[in-house]
């Protein structure tokens, strides 16, 4: 009797010490797959990203002795973070997004190390109709998901989701806005000129806030043309002379074009979408206003955002204009950044794509059937099917 009960004990020991190690090995499991998931594989897929290298110029140099090299800024573009709100984020897709694009930024900045950072607007999702206490919250998120070292700079420009679309906007929505970003317009730095542009005041009808906006541009005009002149014409006064070098475009809608129909890659947008005609002053600046921003800013490069796919247009004079991609799974199943090695008087670019939200979700589904296995095995309820289809072999070969 004492026996038998000393053989039940032990053969439950046994079975409490196989469930344990068991369960300890789920845990494991489990715990690995959230790091690859959530942190590992950010690290794995940008870490194959590398700054463009620009090309030395033939000739360089006098008499065989190397030109000095010019310093080259190190920048990165991204756009339409679309960080939800408070009517329409749901606290899961929320957690979701916003924990993508920390880790994908954080990682980025950590293994790129950038000086300066451009967000092409759109950064939120509800700025066009948001309270104060909405926006302090969204604005308070987005410092968390973008924070940056302290010699690392940060820059925007402001997107219809940001201050409202032309009928929306206000001075109120554009004041919050600057008051958060700085508002200024004309940045320089290693004699290189960025203007940002609120492109969303472009609309070209005369409103008040569009007609400031023009005049900024006229002056910023002005002063940039004064710079490019090697003694200072008259009219341009005593300012600060700029770098001499053609300015960098930076806005949230691109410049008109047809369609994305001459775009390609794979995040350019859909077939179904590429040849959908674009509305003026909606998807894209108007002709006009287009137009009149070539011919004062001269610039040499422009960047935009708002489609959420990528595209490239040559405009008159060989005017290149990139659209950068959206920065959230919640627009593109594989969102991407620009990484730009600037000169004055150069620029190479390349693309840095971030994790594929549908490989994320493939890695889940897979580790989750395994897992299951893992699970069901010691119980015989897979083992069970398996015998049985042996057996109905075994006799079908005997007959």
């Amino acid at each position: 009797m004492a026996s038998s009960q000393l053989g039940a004990r032990g053969q439950c020991l046994r079975l409490l010490k196989t469930r344990g190690f068991l369960l300890l090995k789920l845990s494991a499991a489990i715990l690995a797959v959230l790091l690859f998931c959530e942190f590992l594989i950010y690290y794995l897929v940008i870490f194959r990203c590398s700054w463009p290298e620009l090309k030395t110029p033939e000739g360089a140099g006098t008499l065989g002795a190397p030109k000095a090299p010019e310093p080259v800024l190190r920048a990165m573009f991204l756009a339409d973070t679309h960080l939800l709100g408070a009517v329409r984020g749901h606290w899961l897709d929320k957690l979701r997004r916003e924990w993508q694009m920390e880790r994908a930024f954080q990682t980025a900045v950590w293994l790129l190390q950038p000086e300066v950072v451009f967000i092409l607007g759109d950064i939120f999702d509800e700025g066009k109709w948001s309270s104060p206490e909405a926006w302090a919250d969204d604005v308070g998120r987005f410092w968390k998901v973008f924070r940056h070292p302290p010699h690392v700079q940060l820059r925007a420009v402001a997107g219809n989701h940001d201050i409202g679309f032309h009928y929306q906007m206000d001075t109120y929505r554009i004041k919050r806005f600057e008051k958060v970003f700085n508002p200024e317009r004309l940045f320089s730095w290693k004699g290189i000129n960025f203007v940002m542009v609120n492109s969303v005041a472009l609309e070209g009808d005369g409103c008040d806030i569009c007609s400031r906006a023009e005049a900024e541009l006229l002056e910023i005009s002005h002063w940039l043309n004064c710079s490019r002149e090697e003694h200072s014409p008259r009219g341009c006064g005593d300012r600060q002379r700029l770098p001499a070098s053609a300015p960098i475009l930076l806005q949230h809608f691109p410049l008109y074009r047809r369609n994305d129909a001459n775009c390609s890659g794979e995040d350019a947008a859909p077939p179904d979408e590429k040849y959908t005609p674009f509305k003026e002053r909606y998807d894209v600046l108007s002709w006009e206003v287009s137009r009149k921003l070539l011919w004062w800013l001269r610039p040499r490069l422009i960047l935009s955002g708002h489609t959420h796919s990528a595209c490239e247009v040559q405009h008159r004079a060989g005017v290149l204009e990139v659209s950068v991609p959206s920065f959230s799974w919640r627009n593109r199943n594989n969102p991407s950044f620009i990484m730009g090695s600037i000169t004055p008087m150069d620029y190479a670019l390349a693309k840095c794509y971030l994790p594929r939200e549908d490989m994320v979700l493939t890695t889940y589904c897979v580790a989750a059937g395994c897992l299951m296995l893992i699970t069901l095995i010691p119980t015989g309820l897979v083992s069970a099917p398996f015998h049985f289809g042996q057996r109905v072999l075994r006799k079908f070969k005997t007959m």
